[in-house]
């Protein structure tokens, strides 16, 4: 093993690459030609187990549309429908084709199918017969029952007619005797719907009722009208019994030819396919049996082949993984030290001829440069801890002045949320009380009877108005805190999403309004509708709200009379224009050229942070993808021109500017 692992080191690495690949390449070969002996036998055994797997799913098949036109025949007595009929049809059809492309496919089921076929043709015809059945059915229920039912209504309200008085003595019998007939006409109707044959004893149990009162009613007959109607009357009685009679032998001969041409004849196809299957399954364990053998003599040649060049390949391939692994395990053994800081010990390997000869040179001089470089790190390393304390020192103090800066915007937005949410859920408590109350005084004149028809019109139309007054004030209420919280999950959930620009700035100006209560300021609104915006509406409402507090801080501190004015309009396809002004107190020229940078406030000491104006300008330009042009003078008025895309690119900005963005 030594000695050829010395001769395989004085070879370059891909010669012996290539040495294991052309003893891979003679295994396949050889096992190509294993392959291809043995293809031809399993070739003809799977084209039969083929054959008799589509012989056994299309006899599958064909016993479940002889189930299905089974189905559909019953369905069509139960309730007979034009498109019912039209899909036994269509099932016929495809039956009578299966059966035909069964014997194409498979001789041997040339004669089963022939059986198969008559019991299909069987079962049409029954079915025919059952048409028939059932039309002379209907025409018996049509011009017999109904008929005569039709006929004996008319005789009793003949009879009703010659009642003259209340204490007429056939009244009794006649109300019990048409009692009688109502409920046989129901069970008859039901007989005929469903086949009941409860239904059809009640039919006939009314009708011996009918007869059993007949003789009392014609006794107590006030005169022949009466007597003459009661004759007509039993006659009519007789044919609607022998009309229900012959509706039950139809129904009973409907039954027979289901049961004898229907269901007879798919159980003998059940039984006849049952029988194929099973047959089918026999030759196709055989020819499953002689397919697993063709298998088993293919595996164990290949087994015996692979093992053999198994071995081999293995020795051979030991050998060359022994001349690539130990040299890389020594230079890996050095990488480690010179990771470690152990600079001490020269790779080893280094005079070899080889690939990996070469690498061990390469990292002897990776040595020497990590040694120089190590001097260098150590004169660094002082001014890089020293630089990290002050730039760790500068983002805690801008964090904890953004959240200072973020819960103050907070703190109006709750306030101007209580407020205005106050209003209607005030008027809203106050309604309520008041009909209580007059529902307490509505019950007390009830209970003690005194109660008018005026006072029960003044009182549902004071409760009238005060629904419509509740549910006015509650839906105003409903409106406000779907408005703010719209804006604090925009607020809350910076991401990307498809707007409407006019919608959002409604919902974030109304967060805003509260905080003019206490302001002798008015706002301006003019949104261009149908412009849509993808990109980020929480950045987007925290610039307006940053806007909104300076303007209101720094424009109008001295209480003075004013307005703020918020346009929205496009600026090309692909731009919009945000025209933000006040008409407050303005900027100086020195004020306004740094009214951007970070902490710069005219505040200082009055709980300004300077940082209101620097988080709008890092949200347009970092996140939202816009500009924003500041316009002001010491004369008054100050303006903000943000110009914004309608679809922002998903390039995310450095994570500095991503977190001033997002506190903000």
């Amino acid at each position: 093993m030594f000695g050829l692992g010395s001769l395989l080191r004085k070879l370059p690495i891909r010669w012996r690459i290539l040495s294991i690949a052309a003893l891979n390449t003679a295994v396949v070969l050889l096992l190509t030609l294993l392959i291809l002996d043995g293809a031809n036998q399993l070739r003809n055994a799977w084209g039969e187990l083929i054959q008799v797997r589509r012989s056994e799913q299309l006899l599958s098949a064909i016993e479940t549309e002889s189930g299905r036109l089974q189905s559909l025949i019953h369905r069509y007595f139960t309730q007979p429908a034009p498109d019912v009929l039209e899909e036994i049809e269509r099932r016929r059809r495809a039956l009578t084709g299966m059966l035909t492309t069964s014997g194409n496919i498979d001789p041997s089921l040339a004669e089963p199918v022939k059986q198969l076929a008559t019991n299909t043709e069987r079962l049409v015809a029954g079915f025919d017969d059952l048409r028939k059945a059932r039309v002379e059915i209907s025409e018996t229920y049509e011009n017999q029952v109904l008929k005569t039912a039709r006929e004996i209504s008319g005789l009793y309200s003949i009879i009703e007619s010659t009642l003259l008085g209340t204490d007429a003595l056939v009244k009794p019998p006649l109300g019990r005797s048409r009692e009688a007939f109502s409920a046989s006409l129901v069970a008859a109707n039901a007989y005929y719907l469903s086949h009941s044959a409860n239904a059809a004893q009640e039919a006939f149990n009314g009708l011996d009722m009918i007869e059993r009162t007949l003789p009392v009613m014609l006794d107590l007959a006030a005169n022949d009208l009466q007597r003459a109607a009661l004759g007509a009357l039993r006659q009519r009685i007789s044919e609607f019994r022998a009309s229900m009679q012959k509706l039950t032998e139809l129904f009973d001969h409907q039954a027979i030819l289901l049961r004898d041409s229907v269901d007879r004849s798919q159980a003998e196809m059940t039984a006849t396919t049952t029988a194929l299957t099973e047959r089918i399954r026999k030759t196709e364990a055989q020819v499953q049996g002689r397919l697993n053998t063709a298998l088993n003599d293919v595996y164990a040649k290949i087994a015996v082949i692979a093992i053999a060049f198994l071995a081999i390949i293995a020795l051979f391939g030991t050998a060359i993984a022994r001349t690539v692994s130990l040299p890389l395990t020594d230079m890996m053994n050095s990488m480690r030290a010179i990771v470690r800081g152990k600079l001490d010990a020269k790779v080893q390997g280094g005079d070899a001829r080889d690939e990996l000869g070469a690498m061990a040179r390469a990292i002897e001089v990776f040595r020497q440069n990590a040694i120089a470089k190590l001097r260098a790190e150590g004169e660094l390393r002082a001014a890089k801890e020293s630089a990290e304390s002050t730039l760790t020192n500068l983002r805690e103090a801008q964090k904890s002045l953004i959240e200072a800066e973020k819960l103050a915007a907070l703190g109006g937005l709750v306030a101007g949320v209580a407020h205005e949410v106050n209003n209607p859920v005030g008027i809203s408590l106050t309604v309520a009380s008041t009909l209580a109350r007059r529902c307490e005084d509505f019950a007390r004149e009830l209970t003690s009877g005194d109660l008018r028809r005026s006072r029960l019109t003044e009182f549902v139309e004071s409760t009238r108005d005060a629904s419509q007054q509740l549910t006015m004030n509650l839906h105003r209420a409903g409106e406000l805190i779907q408005s703010f919280k719209q804006v604090a999950v925009d607020r809350s959930h910076a991401e990307k999403r498809k707007f409407d620009l006019r919608e959002a700035t409604e919902q974030i100006v109304a967060s805003l309004r509260p905080g003019l209560a206490t302001k002798q300021l008015k706002l301006v609104l003019d949104f261009a509708p149908g412009i849509e915006m993808d990109s980020y509406p929480g950045p987007y409402g925290q610039v307006l709200t940053n806007l909104f507090i300076n303007s209101v801080t720094h424009g109008f501190r001295d209480g003075r009379e004013g307005s703020i004015e918020i346009r929205t309009m496009p600026r090309g396809p692909n731009n919009v224009l945000i025209d933000y002004s006040d008409n407050g107190a303005g900027m100086s020229e020195d004020v306004r050229a740094h009214a951007f940078d970070p902490f710069f406030t005219t505040l200082r000491g009055q709980g300004g942070t300077g940082l209101g104006l620097h988080i709008v300008y890092n949200i347009i330009t970092q996140k939202l993808g816009g500009k924003i042009e500041l316009r002001s003078s010491e004369s008054g008025g100050t303006r903000f021109l943000i110009t914004l895309p309608r679809v922002v690119k998903d390039d995310a900005p450095d994570e500095a500017q991503s977190k001033i963005s997002a506190k903000g």
